[in-house]
């Protein structure tokens, strides 16, 4: 932790780099685990899995996801103004709220597994809700931790904990799904018992994590006190209550437009099975294989880029909202830019990947299951947008704007549902309508962000350095790795290589690209470990 704990213009491409790093390191090992998971419970168990596991997320954010934004914000606001005591106790009552909306949701989501699971017209996924229920508690009280850490402008200790939570979640998914699979309870299919074994692993990994949080919190407690004890503000809550009261109203419309976001998923759940089997042209089982391409591949490898823009709107969020309580005008714009920028860096070249070797990239990581590569390829788009959606809630959120990406998100689930209704029941399109409507969605929501920030917070977003440039480089990357996986498959006839080796140089290819129409800034740079000591040769 810092000595100074305020989030300062110098450290933002710090912490983004560290979180960022962290959480594509966790996120790359929970992508691993999915490889050797498919292989146990095949496409249909993926159904069952990733069914229960958006009811388990839904309930998730309703309890706890927007606290570590409401946290970081209020903490870093009054860091900002060297209030440390009145930090602290923000973050004492948060464990409180937390404990209270994280027991209420678990205990709902174990009691409402069963009719849940008929609701959906899926009785088989009951099995993997009862095993996610305890893990809502669990993560609801992690989330108080992290969000405290990054408002004291630190990513560290949450870098730390994400990583041992995947590293445990990784192991024990895989092992308790094997496990799991050789239950026998008369009726139920091996592969619905293993995705429950998968997703209990979830709640092994969440333990360790909040585990995790809670030692380097008790290894930093003195630092931390020494701040509070330094306090000669004089500031202080009228009492606990207010407290509560001021993370409930912030938290309460981040939680909405990230549940209105989740909720989308469940449309999904719910639209899906139903709509794929309304003209008879895909059995029950069919129906639950194709939603397990969903949300077993599509989901999964899309997401994965995705993850690090998340981190750094986690970082965006205490930053700007620091930075406006300083007046810091220019600051504001700078980060504002600085992650947008660096948000299209990392999103559009992954999505330009995605959709020239989708099947490639699916044979390779599903050998036994590799169906639904038309999905990869067409729904990369969809990697763009909801990182766009990601990055600019961030930037609201910080801003003190939080009905803004509630309203945005709504929308974009308006425009989705209909989209669903018209394209799934096609059996050409089936489970490829979902995907369409879900770049719909994301457009829409991203599209209205991005206005907002630009007309109310009268900020200028470098669109040639953020999209055009990322753009050109993307699709000239894209050109080589075509040409080189087929050139490498010709040679080799193996797909393993040809897939890795034009990932590879597809890599190197961008990189080169962008340094060519100096697409790079000094701070991007500074960003990549092992090239921090160049930083300075790249002209701004």
């Amino acid at each position: 932790m810092p000595d100074n704990p305020q989030p300062s213009p110098s450290s933002f491409v710090k912490q983004a780099a560290i979180l960022a790093a962290a959480v594509l390191v966790a996120r790359f090992l929970g992508f691993l685990y999915r490889m050797p998971l498919t292989a146990l419970i095949g496409d249909k168990g993926n159904g069952y899995y990733g069914a229960g596991y958006n009811v388990y997320l839904f309930l998730l954010i309703l309890s706890s996801v927007g606290l570590p934004a409401a946290i970081s914000k209020i903490t870093a606001e009054h860091c900002a103004r060297a209030q440390f005591s009145a930090a602290h106790d923000v973050f004492r009552v948060s464990l409180r709220v937390a404990f209270v909306s994280g027991f209420v949701c678990a205990a709902a989501l174990f009691f409402g597994a069963r009719p849940v699971s008929f609701l959906i017209g899926n009785q088989f996924i009951y099995y993997s809700m009862l095993a996610l229920s305890p893990t809502v508690l669990i993560a609801a009280l992690a989330a108080v931790f992290r969000g405290y850490f990054m408002g004291l402008g630190t990513s560290v200790p949450t870098a730390i904990s994400q990583v041992i939570e995947q590293v445990f979640n990784a192991v024990f998914s895989v092992v308790l799904a094997y496990f799991f699979m050789k239950i026998i309870i008369s009726g139920v299919p091996p592969d619905a018992l293993g995705a429950a074994g998968g997703t209990a692993g979830t709640g092994v990994g969440a333990l360790f994590g909040l585990i995790s949080s809670y030692v380097i919190y008790i290894l930093l407690k003195n630092r931390v006190f020494s701040h509070i004890k330094a306090d000669n503000t004089g500031y202080s809550y009228a009492s606990d209550w207010q407290i509560a009261k001021k993370v409930i109203k912030t938290a309460l419309p981040i939680i909405t437009g990230t549940a209105i976001f989740s909720f989308s998923s469940i449309v999904d759940m719910l639209m899906v099975n139903r709509l794929l089997m309304a003209n008879g042209a895909h059995t029950a089982d069919q129906a639950v294989a194709l939603y397990g391409q969903l949300t077993g591949k599509y989901v999964v490898l899309t997401t994965l880029p995705v993850a690090v823009v998340t981190a750094m709107a986690a970082v965006v969020v205490p930053t700007v909202a620091a930075s406006i309580v300083r007046g810091d005008k220019a600051g504001t714009e700078s980060k504002i830019n600085t992650a947008f920028r660096l948000s299209m860096m990392v999103t559009i070249p992954a999505a330009v990947g995605m959709a020239v070797l989708g099947d490639q990239i699916l044979a390779m990581l599903f050998p036994w299951y590799p169906g639904g590569g038309m999905l990869l390829k067409v729904g990369s788009v969809s990697v763009v947008f909801l990182s766009l959606a990601q990055i600019s809630t961030g930037i609201l959120q910080g801003a003190g704007r939080l009905k803004t990406p509630a309203a945005a998100a709504l929308i974009g689930v308006l425009v989705k549902i209909p989209i669903n209704i018209f394209l799934i029941v096609i059996p050409s399109v089936n489970i490829l309508g979902a995907v369409i409507s879900t770049i719909a969605c994301y457009v829409a929501a991203s599209a209205i962000d991005v206005l907002v920030i630009r007309k109310r917070l009268d900020t200028k977003l470098d669109f040639v350095s953020g999209v055009l440039k990322p753009l050109g480089a993307s699709a000239c990357m894209g050109l080589v790795c075509y040409i080189m996986y087929y050139t490498l498959f010709y040679a080799t006839g193996v797909n393993v290589l040809a897939c890795l080796g034009s990932i590879l140089i597809g890599i190197l290819a961008y990189v080169g690209f962008m340094l060519a129409i100096r697409g790079f800034k000094r701070a991007d740079v500074q960003l990549m470990p092992f090239f921090r000591r160049y930083a300075d040769m790249i002209k701004e």
